[in-house]
């Protein structure tokens, strides 16, 4: 192990490693269940914010764009911890989920199960009540 990679796996310093594209994947999960609510993506900015404000900030790769979680739909996740995993290429973050984490209105982003189908597999959906309409909250 070299004196880098001691420092990144043991050390104290938060030294996360952004991808080529400049983003770090985070997982989020309830606080209260530890139920997984979605996976996305942080830049540096994005990051500074969430620790900062305490409020999960994402970056989208499809917008190209900051944004907080929330800031449309009112869905927000007040972040209680954040941990780092042992090469400080992925983030966790442990929330207080206002409502439904997923821009489909579900509670998790996680609402399908897939299960074998003889060689292939199927989607079949599981939790996936819907706790708002997207389409009168994303007005589409």
């Amino acid at each position: 192990m070299s004196a880098h990679s001691h420092e990144i796996e043991e050390g104290l310093a938060f030294l996360p490693k952004f991808d080529a594209s400049g983003l770090v994947t985070c997982v989020a999960t309830d606080v209260a269940t530890g139920d997984v609510l979605m996976v996305a993506h942080m830049n540096e900015e994005a990051l500074r914010k969430t620790i900062a404000t305490g409020e999960a900030w994402y970056f989208s790769r499809s917008r190209n764009a900051l944004w907080r979680k929330g800031e449309t739909s009112g869905q927000t996740q007040r972040v209680v911890e954040m941990r780092t995993d042992c090469d400080q290429d992925a983030i966790w973050i442990r929330v207080e989920q206002i409502g439904a984490a997923c821009h489909t209105g579900r509670r998790s982003c996680f609402y399908r199960k897939v299960e074998g189908e003889g060689t292939g597999a199927k989607l079949v959906f599981a939790d996936a009540e819907r706790l708002f309409d997207p389409d009168a909250v994303y007005k589409k």
